[in-house]
């Protein structure tokens, strides 16, 4: 695990390089010789921007020597009130990404440690994922389990 990684939450001004990343994130996923994006870098640019902007959607920023090396997004789903319980969200986890240079240093631990510190700080009710299979052990030392709850139709 590396010493010099910085967690942050992400802030609006964040967006250009959480756009990029999110393009290279993608792109990534495409293998060795990806397609030429069709959308522009900007629409992602002004999407994240308004999300963080709304208070729903929030981020936080892995960063060494000045530079973002990762990010996490968490997504907060509103439940329905209850007479029984307190109808606090349900946390979707999405775009964790690290920059492969960086990888298997800590900065992943770094940034679900954090995540999971806001959501226990909040209250979350539960904090949901849709994994790759690379990333699967990272969320299960984290503390992420299976679950027999959730049902997926597509």
């Amino acid at each position: 695990m590396t010493s010099d990684v910085h967690v942050r939450r992400a802030h609006t001004a964040d967006a250009p390089v959480l756009a990029r990343l999110r393009w290279e994130f993608k792109q990534e996923d495409c293998g060795e010789d990806p397609p030429a994006p069709v959308r522009p870098v900007a629409d992602a640019e002004r999407w994240i921007r308004e999300r963080l902007g709304s208070g729903r959607w929030l981020a936080w920023v892995a960063e060494s020597g000045g530079e973002v090396c990762g990010h996490v997004f968490l997504h907060l789903v509103e439940r329905m009130p209850e007479p029984y319980e307190d109808n606090t969200p349900v946390g979707y986890v999405t775009n964790f990404y690290v920059v492969s240079r960086h990888r298997d240093r800590g900065f992943g631990t770094a940034l679900l440690r954090a995540l999971r510190r806001h959501a226990r700080e909040k209250g979350i009710a539960a904090l949901i994922v849709w994994p790759s299979e690379r990333s699967v052990p990272l969320y299960r030392r984290a503390g992420f389990e299976p679950s027999a709850e959730l049902l997926e139709a597509r």
